[in-house]
């Protein structure tokens, strides 16, 4: 189903909403749901102009706690947002969802205005401990380090043979939109062309607020 903007007084009429059910309906009265809180995170970051939204159940009696899949992707002005979450019911999903999506876009958006400002805003000894234990325990809650995120998207998978291709097209950029653009997507690491050498690199989540960063270079 596909969800105009213009119709939900909570959204721009230049946001769209889009939900569709793999294997299941979608509620009139969730849809409902969907866009109010959508347009929270729509007033986070306007150049958000399209939201797909779909719902899947997994009929699996030894998962029933996380039967209820949502993943929601949010396409604006040359970038993409995806957050992805497993409960006991779509509601519940819906809030872990948009949960990982609101805090990814605070990231990126704390991210881009150190990077504009040129320096980082100074914080205590205390305030540090306490962001880095938060961080910790968001990760530990979510276990969002230690799960594929294609485990859903292939079948009859034969251990230690390739069961996913893609290929996408490059744009270089420099190491700190990547970083964003992993924030964004919600994966650990990305991959890109580095701008500064035009060579393929890789950014990677470390542990708390640290990144790495992997770049190849011609063998002499």
């Amino acid at each position: 189903m596909s969800t105009p903007a213009a119709n939900n007084e909570t959204l721009s009429p230049e946001v769209q909403v889009s939900i569709t059910g793999r294997n299941v309906e979608v509620p009139e009265h969730f849809a409902e749901r969907v866009n109010a809180k959508l347009a929270k995170i729509a007033r986070l970051d306007p150049t958000l102009t399209f939201f797909h939204v779909e719902l899947q159940h997994e009929p699996n009696p030894r998962r029933s706690d996380a039967s209820d899949r949502i993943q929601i992707t949010a396409t604006g002005k040359g970038h993409i947002a995806r957050a992805e979450a497993k409960e006991d019911s779509f509601y519940a999903a819906l809030e872990t969802a948009l949960a990982r999506m609101e805090r990814s876009l605070r990231k990126v958006k704390a991210r881009r205005s150190i990077s504009l400002s040129g320096h980082r805003a100074p914080m205590s000894t205390g305030e540090a401990a306490a962001a880095l234990v938060q961080e910790a325990e968001e990760a530990r809650a979510e276990n969002q380090y230690d799960t594929d995120p294609y485990a859903d998207m292939v079948e009859d998978v034969v251990p230690g043979q390739i069961v996913r291709t893609k290929e996408h097209e490059a744009t270089p950029m420099s190491v700190d939109d990547a970083l964003s653009e992993m924030e964004l997507v919600g994966h650990d690491f990305y991959l890109f062309i580095n701008e500064e050498n035009n060579q393929p690199s890789v950014v990677y989540r470390r542990h708390a607020f640290d990144y790495g960063l992997i770049s190849l270079k011609n063998a002499e």
